[in-house]
């Protein structure tokens, strides 16, 4: 392998005059520049605001169309905000108009306030703030429907729902098909935020929601109440419109699109039934599920 030789010294000269290499931050063509012209350490990265709401927090709605479509579903309001200076469209008189309408009081702040406030996010001077929702406990609504005289108890437990849309939409269907309440775990699982608000369409506000520290241990205590668990599954012991136990207490365990429900709670299950679907289809989505469950149980007891 051949040696590289230096040049001995002969291109010495060439080297002359140019001084030693400008540091990062005073070229003028290089970033670290930009970011000391701004008066920063560090350049400054260029990010843009969320145009989806990313920035809030999800007991946030940020968006005209958004706040306008929460406030007619319903959605409780612990406080709106409209930004000084906001430039007036329709949506905008709308918003003004419904919240008059309703009894909804808008406060006035800076945008860089409401900047702050919506963490970045692109809310076109307006947000709206639920409060924190507040959750049934699981036994308290476990003896509420055994003892309600005016229908039989029915319970909606989910498994793994992670999805908010999905949670709010089975949160529809449970009170559109007269159970009592719905009851999820306290990890690893969707909460009622401001989206699961919307996708129930107002129905948070008429059926409760209770969280449970372990959803086994749930269906263990609902089962010794007395309620029939039965579990929907693709690979059930039966059609969910022939399973027993539909016309007594019931829970519906739901599990989640992908996985469904788990091995242990599956276990614990009185029952597992499935939904007949066309094999050209692997699954339903989990609201679709629960909905369709939903209504064979309210067939059933007429």
């Amino acid at each position: 392998m051949a040696r590289k030789v230096g040049s001995g010294g002969k291109h010495k000269r060439a080297l002359r005059g140019r001084g030693n290499t400008p540091k990062a931050k005073d070229r003028v063509y290089h970033k670290a520049y930009k970011g000391r012209k701004n008066g920063q350490g560090k350049p400054q990265q260029n990010r843009k605001p969320s145009s989806t709401g990313r920035g809030a927090g999800a007991d946030w709605v940020v968006g005209r169309n958004p706040v306008l479509e929460a406030m007619k579903a319903g959605l409780p309001v612990k406080a709106a905000y409209v930004a000084e200076g906001s430039d007036r469209d329709n949506r905008l008189a709308d918003i003004f108009k419904y919240a008059a309408e309703n009894s909804i009081t808008l406060l006035q702040t800076t945008r860089g306030e409401l900047d702050r406030l919506t963490g970045g996010s692109v809310h076109q001077g307006v947000a709206m703030q639920l409060p924190s929702y507040e959750y049934a406990d699981a036994q308290d609504l476990m003896a509420d429907a055994l003892y309600d005289d005016d229908k039989q108890a029915l319970v909606v437990m989910l498994d793994g729902i992670t999805d908010p849309h999905n949670l709010g939409a089975i949160v529809r269907s449970a009170a559109a098909f007269n159970a009592h309440g719905v009851v999820i775990p306290e990890r690893r699982s969707a909460s009622m935020t401001a989206v699961a608000w919307k996708s129930s369409a107002g129905a948070a506000a008429r059926i409760a929601v209770a969280k449970t520290t372990n959803i086994n241990r749930a269906i263990d205590q609902y089962k010794k109440a007395g309620y029939t668990v039965v579990g929907l599954a693709g690979g059930g012991d039966a059609d969910i419109a022939a399973t027993p136990g539909l016309d007594g207490p019931l829970v519906i365990v739901v599990g989640s699109e992908g996985a469904g429900i788990s091995r242990l709670t599956q276990e614990k299950c009185d029952v597992l039934a499935s939904i007949p679907i066309s094999n050209s289809v692997e699954s339903l989505n989990a609201s679709v599920a629960a909905a369709i469950a939903l209504y064979e149980v309210s067939r059933v007891r007429g």
